[in-house]
């Protein structure tokens, strides 16, 4: 690893002028899980860290029913699923941020850098595009915002242009009869990375039997994190039952354009988007049905 600058900057305007100083030279450094490695590898190399966990933007955690969730972008994992709100509210988001790395690196490990990082595989990002986060960007050309399903770009790439940061996430409140769930498939409990990820989220109508709304997304199957949006779409106005299932997890299949690696064949990840798509569409009507 060569040598670097480290700064720690109390103001988003501060952190937004150091990092256009340096232009591509310059990362944003959050709980350092990701970028840390990747310097080691020498994956890329920066003449400027820039530390925004003492920003206060970028530290919010609010969570209620009727203004929903901000999440800033420097939270660490366990400060959000531990707070009672959050686990009641956005479960979905619970089942992804539980997963990432063990309880030491929860400790440290942002879902703002999780998102940044862009992997394929980051577990935070179908649960974010199924709960319909917008990304909340700063910049030297002011204030953007990025619905999270098109921020990422490419592998290890988003949206993110020289100077900007992104400062926080924002979840809608949970609509009456909604449910979500994220599960992955991992040869092992934790530690592991995603062969393949799954979202899904319901709004059901008031006798909790038919869907009104769904949204589903992939993780590992792609170069980005994939929302199958046709596959959500398929479940309006149907009934919760296995048959309007199969029809969803079969479209999310057709969805997916995984490659083979050490980690999986294609013909075994397009099989685990199905039975994972299942999975989490029952467990969403579940959860919709018990709100």
């Amino acid at each position: 690893m060569r040598e670097f600058e480290y700064v720690v900057p109390d103001t988003l305007e501060e952190a937004v002028r150091l990092m256009v100083e340096k232009g591509h030279r310059a990362r944003a450094f959050a709980g350092g899980t990701d970028i840390l490695v990747q310097l080691r590898s020498h994956r890329f190399e920066v003449d400027l860290l820039v530390d925004i966990k003492r920003i206060p933007e970028l530290n919010q955690l609010a969570c209620s029913e009727g203004e929903g969730l901000t999440l800033g972008a420097a939270v660490p994992c366990y400060r959000i699923y531990e707070d009672p709100a959050v686990a009641r509210l956005y479960p979905a988001l619970v089942d992804a941020i539980s997963i990432i790395g063990s309880i030491q690196i929860q400790s440290r490990a942002t879902v703002g850098g999780n998102l940044c990082n862009a992997a394929p595989s980051g577990d935070s990002i179908p649960a974010l595009i199924v709960l319909e986060a917008i990304c909340n960007i700063a910049g030297p050309g002011g204030h953007r915002s990025v619905p999270v399903e098109e921020f990422c770009t490419a592998p290890g790439r988003n949206v993110l242009q020289e100077g900007e940061v992104l400062v926080s996430l924002h979840l809608p409140p949970p609509m009456p009869g909604s449910g979500a769930h994220y599960l992955r498939f991992t040869p092992r409990n934790e530690m592991d990375i995603a062969i393949v990820g799954a979202g899904a989220s319901v709004v059901m109508d008031d006798a909790r039997q038919r869907i009104i709304s769904a949204r589903i997304a992939l993780g590992a199957v792609a170069p980005t994190p994939v929302f199958a949006r046709k596959a959500g779409d398929l479940l309006a106005g149907k009934e919760a039952n296995e048959e309007s299932i199969e029809e969803a997890a079969q479209a999310a299949m057709a969805a997916a354009r995984p490659i083979t690696d050490m980690r999986g064949t294609i013909r075994q990840r397009i099989h685990l988007v199905g039975v994972l798509t299942r999975r989490a569409l029952r467990t969403a009507i579940l959860r919709a049905r018990e709100v």
